[in-house]
């Protein structure tokens, strides 16, 4: 289901609960400590006023109430911030007290919000989580001995568009292409493999279904996000779609963690790759480590979904703003 059974759902939502909730109306006795904002209807709260283009929305009613102002969607209160000044106190000087996330219905599937990096609270486990990320992974001499390994992708993603190129100007998909060349960067970086092929592939075409479909489930809005009583029903089937993508991606990573322990243990376990798997696998495998397999596939979860997505989406919105100067001549 999409925006339009969102909408179908509210109204029967709104009846079913109105009983429940109506004599609570309005905002709690603390509310007079909440910044102002439009008072909210029964049930649905300021749902209604966001309409199908929220930040254009938003915008608008912070002209109204302020930079900082409250808005009630369905049962969860929420704090808008639309300056500047306000948001920098916030985030660097308040940063403590605004780190901690509102999970969604579907970032709690497979327990993933309790091991995520991404939704886990500023505590122990994650300052442990980022501690190891930053130096198995993203420290400096990290990134420069992949260096080599990242100029390679990115000319092989030039060889496939002049090859096109040359084959009477084929049409490339830049966004799949983007991908592909993202997800072999790291998947090399992780696991010296690669995950995708420019020609027909039906992994590549399987991950970036499976990728696409994580992020779509997440972006969407959810009723149950909205009045938690409803989590336990999935109405929009979200929790259901999330599930069946977070396991065929945890199946992949699990795949291929199990063939690099096969080939540690075996005659030819002395070639070892040297990448992020046997250096997480080291870290496993000694005393008194913390870290398990479990632990490294969520995150595996993460820096794949967040990597991907992310740089393959820039690449291709900034290739299509640059649409106008597709008439220059670029020697590749």
């Amino acid at each position: 289901m999409d925006h339009q059974a969102f909408w179908i759902i509210l109204p029967i939502v709104w009846a079913c609960i109105a009983v429940l909730t109506a004599a609570r109306g309005g905002r709690k006795s603390g509310s007079s400590t909440l910044p102002p904002g439009p008072h909210p209807f029964p049930i649905i709260g300021n749902i209604l006023e966001l309409g199908n283009k929220p930040h254009q929305a938003v915008a608008k009613l912070s002209k109204t109430y302020g930079p900082l102002m409250t808005l009630k969607l369905g049962s969860i209160t929420t704090i808008v911030i639309s300056s500047p000044d306000i948001a920098k106190e916030a985030l660097q000087k308040k940063d403590q007290a605004f780190s901690s996330r509102t999970i969604p219905d579907t970032g709690r599937v497979a327990d993933h919000h309790k091991v995520s990096m991404v939704w886990l609270p500023a505590l122990t486990r994650w300052r442990n989580l980022r501690k190891v990320s930053a130096t198995k992974i993203f420290a400096p001499q990290q990134l420069d001995a992949t260096q080599a390994l990242r100029q390679k992708k990115v000319k092989e993603l030039l060889d496939h568009v002049n090859q096109c190129c040359s084959n009477g100007g084929e049409v490339i998909d830049i966004g799949r292409a983007a991908f592909i060349t993202v997800l072999n960067s790291i998947s090399n970086t992780f696991f010296s493999i690669d995950l995708a092929q420019y020609s027909s592939s039906a992994l590549s075409q399987e991950f970036q279904e499976l990728v696409f479909g994580v992020m779509e489930v997440a972006g969407k809005p959810n009723i149950a996000d909205y009045f938690p009583v409803l989590r336990l029903v999935d109405p929009q089937g979200a929790r259901r779609r999330a599930t069946i993508y977070y396991e065929k991606l945890m199946g992949i990573f699990d795949g291929i963690i199990k063939e690099r322990v096969q080939l540690r243990a075996s005659s030819e376990g002395s070639k070892a790759s040297n990448d992020v798997l046997d250096s997480f696998l080291n870290f496993a495998e000694e005393d008194g480590s913390q870290f398990s397999f479990h632990d490294f596939k969520h995150l595996l979860l993460d820096l794949f979904i967040a990597g991907i997505d992310t740089t393959s989406s820039t690449v291709e919105w900034a290739l299509a703003e640059a649409k106008p100067l597709r008439a220059i001549p670029i020697r590749v």
